[in-house]
């Protein structure tokens, strides 16, 4: 209890000034991204600016991993846009509050702890779709208002801003650390825009952010079981989505950093901002891999930034919002391109040759989805499953038996490799029935039984012996595969005895 409590470490070295710039530049960056992802949603730029308050305060309080910025998403924008369109936005603030009741038990439960079964090529995988769709979503900047491509004096205008953009947040931090590239990025370009009077697409073209503090509001919602049973599959996806998104980011960030971020912390943590989002007019979010970069780029690594970021995103909506809407949105279009090329993880395309197959296949695979469905949540449960697939795969070719007859002529089968559902096939195939001794030993020492495939295996193979006279021993079943097999033995009739002589386990026929 006592780590939960202690919010702040103390002993860390924290560079203020970087955690305070860092903040501000991560609270500009989150006004397009929160207005966007709100009208995907079908909700009001409020509703996601709101959204992108609490979390990112909660998140950076109570999370379990410093220098993360947490705020409205794409992936949970996407969950929530037919909800939203088919009940309207109060049955949202209702589904949003039931999803962060399911990650806040997610993490008392330690279920963090299931991340350890993402391979690393879904991880690449799942940064690389994400850079890629980060670029994509830039491209509508270099739209009008009709949808079409702009063209001549208005294209050059752009194209020139996003490409001085880029250039001060690669070149400055090459001269000097002392003030984000990111942040001088954008003041450059406000200050050339503003001070030759430059017409180009600002922030105010999106939407108006004009606000107050979140309101605190109680759905306005029947409370009854046909209502639950209405926003439980949207809460349960947007649960899962926030936290696969969450704790990879957290990862992510943990590997640029070389620290460890605690993920059952975070996980209450995103339950408890998401619950927060909810009953104050908010669409809930999670951990946002651009803005993070964003911030952890610029230097930042303690709690500090997230919370200036939350704040500072608050001041803007209350008391800023008339200038952050002439922000140039080439500014802000730069900066997300940048974020875009840091995000792809560019050493994934010098392992190709290699990386197995596999691993590639799971990686492109991850991708793809990540980029044409949008669903992050989906591309990488889809990698798990063909990862997993590939791993079984290799595991069943892998089951091997030695074979030996000792003086006594008691015929020896080594068992090599786990044996379960896909290594069965594998596995009966090793023995010689008809022609082995009236006596045989099956040797687990270097196996093990794994699922009720192999039980039932063991089964049959103790049963052809029996039609034929002979007996088998089962050497060497660790005590995980006696327990096992006696779990099993209401449903499978596989008798086991332990020999007092050789110490083995005797399937008695």
């Amino acid at each position: 209890m006592k780590k939960y409590l202690n919010l702040f470490d103390f002993t860390q070295k924290v560079n203020y000034q970087t955690e305070v710039l860092s903040g501000l530049t991560v609270a500009l960056a989150l006004v397009p991204e929160a207005v966007a992802f709100a009208l995907i949603a079908g909700l009001s730029p409020l509703t996601g600016l709101y959204s992108a308050f609490v979390m990112g305060i909660v998140a950076a309080v109570f999370g379990g991993r410093p220098g993360m910025i947490s705020g409205a998403t794409g992936a949970v924008a996407v969950v929530i846009v037919s909800l939203a369109i088919s009940h309207g936005k109060e049955y949202v603030f209702a589904a949003v509050i039931l999803a962060g009741i399911i990650q806040a038990l997610a993490g008392f439960f330690k279920l963090g702890k299931l991340m350890r079964l993402v391979p690393h090529p879904v991880i690449f995988g799942f940064v690389n779709g994400l850079a890629i769709i980060i670029f994509m979503s830039q491209l509508e900047q270099f739209k009008d208002v009709s949808g079409a491509w702009l063209t001549g004096t208005s294209l050059y205008i752009l194209l020139g801003l996003v490409a001085l953009t880029m250039l001060i947040i690669w070149g400055l931090p090459k001269l000097t650390k002392v003030i984000p590239a990111s942040l001088t990025a954008i003041l450059v370009i406000f200050g050339i825009v503003w001070g030759f009077g430059i017409d180009t697409k600002t922030v105010g073209d999106m939407a108006s952010i004009q606000g107050g503090f979140p309101p605190f509001h109680i759905p306005n919602i029947p409370l009854n079981m046909a209502t639950f049973m209405l926003i439980l599959p949207y809460s349960v996806i947007v649960a899962g989505v926030g936290l696969i998104e969450s704790l990879l980011t957290l990862n992510i960030i943990d590997e640029i950093t070389e620290t460890r971020g605690r993920g059952n912390k975070e996980a209450i943590a995103q339950g408890m901002a998401n619950m927060l989002s909810g009953v104050f007019s908010g669409m809930g979010g999670c951990a946002m891999l651009g803005q993070s970069l964003i911030n952890i780029s610029s230097g930042a690594r303690a709690r500090l930034s997230g919370i200036v970021a939350a704040i500072g995103l608050l001041v803007i909506v209350m008391f800023g919002a008339a200038l952050i809407e002439q922000l140039p949105m080439a500014a802000l279009t730069g900066l997300m391109i940048m974020v875009a090329i840091g995000t792809f993880e560019w050493a994934s395309l010098r392992t190709f040759n290699k990386m197995p197959k596999s691993d590639i296949f799971v990686m492109v695979t991850v991708t793809l989805v990540t980029i044409f469905l949008h669903n992050l949540a989906l591309a990488v449960v889809v990698g798990v499953i063909i990862a997993a697939l590939v791993f079984a795969w290799d595991n069943a070719k892998r089951i091997r038996a030695r074979k030996f007859i000792d003086e006594n002529g008691v015929k020896h089968y080594e068992i090599f490799g786990p044996l379960f559902f896909g290594s069965v096939t594998a596995f009966n195939e090793k023995f010689e029935i008809f022609d082995d001794p009236d006596e045989v030993i099956i040797d687990f020492k270097e196996s093990r039984i794994v699922d009720m495939s192999a039980i039932e295996a063991l089964n049959k193979i103790t049963e052809r012996y029996l039609k034929v006279g002979k007996k088998v021993h089962l050497k060497f079943l660790s005590n995980d595969c006696q327990k096992l097999l006696k779990n099993a033995d209401k449903l499978i009739e596989v008798n086991v005895l332990e020999d007092p002589k050789y110490k083995v386990v005797v399937d008695n026929i």
